[in-house]
């Protein structure tokens, strides 16, 4: 009987939220723009300016915003309609793009490849990426990290089949990779700086002459068409945060740094990484993105061929 009252009040308080939210759009609360962010970037330091919610309010918007541990998932809610706007690293939007998912590119920083890095413990027998062939790799399915483990194997003759992938999410990849349960872990910044403070993580490779290490920003396409001001609204106040940060990069530190849970000096060095600028995408950008896309679909990870263009059209700059 308790069980059966437990399981009524429930239903009963379920549905009071449920009205509530429906009264709520009825009365003009549907005007919102929702961002999904991540640990750490120019998205992090807006939400923490706190800039944008009294420029988008004049136009009636309000804005919520909601933390994802990875990329992958971040386009997942972008997906399904959860989120309106977000960014991520190269490979997220192009398994999202193969799923289908309605993204639209609208936005890109330059290249930043120091900002992610195939890591070793400091102890490892391991010396160079070609000593991965036959070792257990830790890394985010679908993140930016996948490309550059792709690319950097095949500079270095070994075969993706060669190694063996462990799929984790950052904070149990640096679980595994501490107690000794793989052999190697690639990661991005802040992630990568923590390890390499923490742990004294040696660098087999970063990015720097493999991969660019793009960052990218998405629209839902349904919230692009339907609402271009605004987006341009947070690309403007994008660019703006960014003008700061690389002018002064130990402010944009010590104000990071308790938001994350990592120390300033760590997140300093991440930051000097890190690449500035917000800008529309170009051709040459669009064509990189490709090169990706196109690796993927040889390796079989994506399950079919894709154009970029598709969803980048109307945001290119020569």
């Amino acid at each position: 009987m308790r069980r059966i009252i437990q399981r009524l009040i429930a239903t009963i308080v379920l549905s009071i939220g449920i009205v509530a939210a429906a009264v709520g759009t009825s009365y003009g609360q549907d005007k919102v723009v929702r961002i999904g962010y991540q640990k750490y970037g120019k998205l992090v330091l807006l939400k923490s300016k706190g800039t944008l919610e009294p420029k988008l309010a004049a136009d009636g918007y309000k804005v919520v915003w909601t933390e994802f541990p990875s990329g992958p998932p971040l386009l997942e809610a972008l997906n399904v309609g959860a989120i309106d706007f977000g960014n991520t690293g190269e490979a997220p939007p192009i398994f999202a793009q193969a799923a289908g998912a309605p993204i639209q590119y609208v936005a890109y920083e330059p290249p930043a490849p120091k900002g992610e890095a195939i890591l070793v413990p400091k102890d490892s027998p391991l010396k160079s990426v070609a000593d991965l062939k036959g070792k257990k790799v830790a890394l985010n399915k679908g993140s930016n990290v996948h490309y550059l483990l792709v690319k950097a194997l095949e500079k270095a003759g070994v075969k993706y089949s060669e190694i063996e992938p462990v799929f984790l999410a950052p904070a149990d990849a640096r679980a595994a990779f501490e107690r000794g349960a793989v052999d190697a872990w690639v990661i991005w910044d802040p992630f990568q700086a923590a390890a390499e403070a923490a742990t004294g993580a040696r660098t087999l490779a970063d990015g720097t002459d493999t991969v660019a290490n793009y960052q990218f920003y998405f629209s839902s396409k349904k919230f692009l068409d339907a609402n271009p001001k605004i987006v341009d609204a947070v690309l403007t106040e994008l660019s703006s945060v960014d003008d700061w940060a690389k002018g002064d990069i130990h402010a944009v530190a010590e104000q990071l740094a308790p938001a994350i849970g990592l120390s300033v000096p760590v997140v300093e060095v991440a930051l000097k990484r890190q690449s500035y600028g917000i800008k529309p995408l170009t051709d040459a950008v669009i064509a990189d993105q490709q090169q990706v896309a196109d690796a993927f679909f040889a390796l079989n990870l994506i399950p079919k061929s894709i154009k970029i263009s598709d969803v980048a059209g109307g945001q290119v700059h020569e």
